[in-house]
């Protein structure tokens, strides 16, 4: 999967765009010559590529200079004092429970909670957010997520990218096509911009019919990287 992501950012510009955050998203797929989107696309920056080349001083200002978007930067502090909280009164009290650091998201996973034990582990969290207003409670498969009250999701993360790469002022050129390819109930914010550009693709990846924004479906991740090798394919072809 690594090769053929790494094929398509030879190609077109290829962002990866991930609720966890953007650190641990790079440490899974190595790949600098991406932007990274991490925290919900709250945490976005450019290929650091050339960073690689770069020691000491040198390379921490390459990467400072690759920092394109941090809109929730002020909530840092009050992340960290949310995720010692939960870590205290979720993680160490009900079994299974497990709390993410996703830098701007914290991920309450209860997967491996019993489900009599549900409740609780609500209860808790909210709880927590109780005396923190300017945070909002979502949920996904199996997890919690905290994260602040912001205008800012997956698909304000395309747009800007799209922005930035100097792809959004016109959505009608012919040598533009955003695709977006995501297997979340978080992907659909960017599924829904896509289709309100009237142009691009929105995929969902699924094995099962959901309600989507996404205009296709791939089945799994098998399927995700043999469409990604195609692509790569019939751009080297044309």
């Amino acid at each position: 999967m690594r090769d053929a992501v790494r094929g398509v950012a030879a190609r077109f510009p290829t962002a990866i765009v991930s609720g966890r955050c953007r650190d641990k998203v790079f440490s899974f797929v190595r790949l600098a010559e991406l932007y990274y989107a991490g925290s919900h696309g709250m945490d976005i920056r450019g290929p650091t590529a050339d960073a690689n080349h770069h020691h000491g001083n040198g390379k921490a200002e390459a990467e400072a200079e690759a920092v394109l978007c941090q809109p929730a930067s002020e909530f840092l502090p009050v992340m960290q004092e949310v995720y010692a909280a939960l870590v205290a009164k979720v993680e160490r009290a009900i079994p299974g429970a497990k709390v993410e650091d996703n830098k701007f998201c914290l991920s309450v996973h209860f997967r491996c909670v019993e489900e009599a034990c549900w409740a609780a582990l609500f209860e808790q969290v909210r709880a927590v957010l109780r005396d923190h207003p300017g945070l909002r409670l979502t949920q996904g498969r199996k997890v919690l997520e905290v994260r602040p009250m912001i205008r800012w999701d997956k698909g304000k993360a395309l747009e800007f990218l799209l922005h930035a790469l100097g792809f959004a002022a016109d959505a009608d050129r012919d040598d533009v096509f955003p695709i977006y390819v995501g297997d979340d109930r978080t992907d659909e914010d960017a599924f829904r911009v896509l289709r309100a550009r009237g142009h691009g693709a929105g995929i969902l990846v699924s094995r099962f019919p959901k309600d989507t924004s996404a205009s296709f479906t791939l089945r799994d991740p098998a399927e995700v990287k043999e469409f990604l090798r195609k692509l790569v394919g019939a751009n080297d072809d044309s």
